[in-house]
């Protein structure tokens, strides 16, 4: 039987809390899969509000994804009272999907006080289970005051 990390916990509800109030993420159905410290994994399901022409997952809907992912990673080393926001990333497109959902998982590089660097892995799952590589980000945060 495994026990639950207090810390970990915190910082789960701090990830939730703050996930809860996007409103874009909301209307995309983003679910929040695991939290650790400097590690978030939040999962996309395919519809059609995340689709381009052609029925693919949209090229925004993953970069939303990545960025979402690596920010949240960021807020779990950023201080208490403060959020984080993007500054700027860069992302590289590997394959498209269509059907299953998308997962990303994000991870801290480097936590400074200044500026944050992350990067994200998007994997798409397939109905069967299958993981396949789907975008690689690098993204640049900074700690911002919580207003809420």
């Amino acid at each position: 039987m495994s026990e639950t990390n207090p810390s970990h916990d915190a910082l789960r509800q701090r990830v939730q809390t703050s996930l809860d109030r996007q409103g874009m993420m909301q209307a995309l159905g983003v679910r929040l899969l695991a939290v650790a410290p400097g590690t978030v994994t939040l999962a996309l399901p395919y519809s059609v509000c995340v689709t381009q022409q052609q029925g693919g997952f949209h090229g925004g809907a993953m970069g939303a994804l990545a960025d979402i992912a690596g920010g949240y990673a960021a807020l779990t080393v950023a201080p208490e009272g403060m959020e984080v926001t993007t500054v700027e990333y860069k992302i590289n497109f590997l394959a498209a999907f269509q059907g299953g959902e998308l997962q990303a998982t994000g991870r801290v590089v480097r936590g400074g006080k200044r500026i944050i660097v992350t990067t994200a892995e998007v994997v798409h799952i397939g109905a069967d289970g299958k993981r396949s590589d789907c975008a690689v980000m690098q993204q640049t945060l900074v700690p911002v005051p919580k207003t809420y």
